[in-house]
């Protein structure tokens, strides 16, 4: 076929055909090809959904087994020992919880006027407003000691101070009985050798509750001190030895460089230290059970009384009064260290 120029003044040859798509392979540019491509992609897509979805399934048939023990173990007693609160539910009436009568707010005003309690809430509030500075100092001493003082046998001590913490209330009980009892303790003994009459520390109404409050700082401040030594190791050392080459001294370096940074730190341990204290239970039981004369009587002990005695809704309302205070007084450290900070 000759070539000859159109109309338009294009040239013009021979035509040539297409090339023929190999034989069972589609065209490319066929519609059928564009849509193979489209079903691959719908096909990952779909792939992808379901391994999600298989995830999704395990994910739920590992979390069943908790969901369950926690709805078994912690959600319906706080239901029910809410329900109580507001009802004279004794021992009697466990075998008929439904026969039960609800009196409102009765238990709460039962509780806030009974002067056991009131003494309780009040040496509650001592132990609290005491052992919580007294704890924060002694693991702040510790840490410091570990994260600047001591270089040797680093690990025994720091070991050492936190065994208290491991150990049994009832091994910690009889240790601090033989380092407490009146005559022939053994902290008696050493005052006497410098001439000083100790007193009786746990059969003493004056002195039984700060004998209780010292074991409980000696027995607790490990776990302040692990926090407060990390906290301390995240403190930068470039910013002690700016504050040393403009002269400041170890303690101008810690009042103004090392507390500032640690301010948060001091928060958590406060908070956590206090919401501790406030439901301190275990010291009075093995040490003084609540005497002498009512002077270690704890609220929290003097609800497992009310629990021991069959008072149900009564000691539920205690409780729950609890729970309110320590709400109050965390939001009341969260505000005062925030504002500081």
């Amino acid at each position: 076929m000759t070539a000859h120029t159109g109309t338009t003044g294009s040239p013009t040859g021979p035509v040539t055909p297409p090339p023929a798509a190999a034989p069972g392979r589609p065209d490319d540019r066929s519609p059928r090809g564009a849509g193979d491509g489209g079903s691959r992609t719908s096909r990952t897509s779909r792939g992808r959904g379901t391994a999600r979805a298989r995830e999704g399934r395990a994910a739920w048939i590992l979390a069943i087994p908790f969901c369950l023990l926690f709805l078994a173990f912690t959600a319906w007693p706080v239901v029910q020992s809410l329900f109580m609160s507001i009802t004279d539910t004794r021992a009697r009436d466990l075998r008929k919880p439904f026969s039960v009568n609800i009196i409102g707010f009765d238990n709460f005003t039962k509780a806030l006027s009974d002067p056991i309690f009131r003494k309780a809430a009040a040496n509650t509030a001592y132990f609290v407003l005491v052992g919580v500075p007294l704890t924060l100092v002694l693991a702040l001493a510790a840490a410091l000691a570990l994260d600047k003082g001591i270089t040797r046998f680093r690990a025994i001590f720091r070991l050492g101070f936190y065994m208290p913490v491991i150990t049994s209330i009832v091994a910690v009980a009889v240790v601090w009985r033989f380092l407490l009892q009146d005559p022939g303790g053994l902290i008696n003994t050493v005052l006497g050798w410098v001439g000083i009459s100790g007193p009786n520390w746990l059969g003493d109404p004056d002195w039984s509750m700060p004998a209780l409050i010292i074991m409980a700082a000696w027995r607790n401040f490990g776990t302040a001190m692990i926090i407060f030594l990390a906290g301390l190791q995240a403190v930068p050392a470039e910013l002690h030895e700016a504050a040393a080459i403009d002269g400041a001294n170890a303690w101008k370096r810690f009042r103004h460089v090392t507390l500032p940074l640690l301010r948060p730190t001091m928060l958590f341990v406060m908070v956590t230290t206090s919401i501790g204290y406030l439901q301190v239970f275990e010291e009075p039981f093995v040490m003084t059970k609540g005497g002498p004369l009512n002077s270690t009587m704890t609220v929290s002990y003097y609800t497992y009384q009310q629990f021991g005695f069959g008072n149900y809704g009564l000691a539920s309302a205690m409780s729950y009064l609890i729970f309110v205070v320590i709400a109050i007084v965390t939001a009341i450290q969260f505000r005062l260290l925030r504002e500081r900070t």
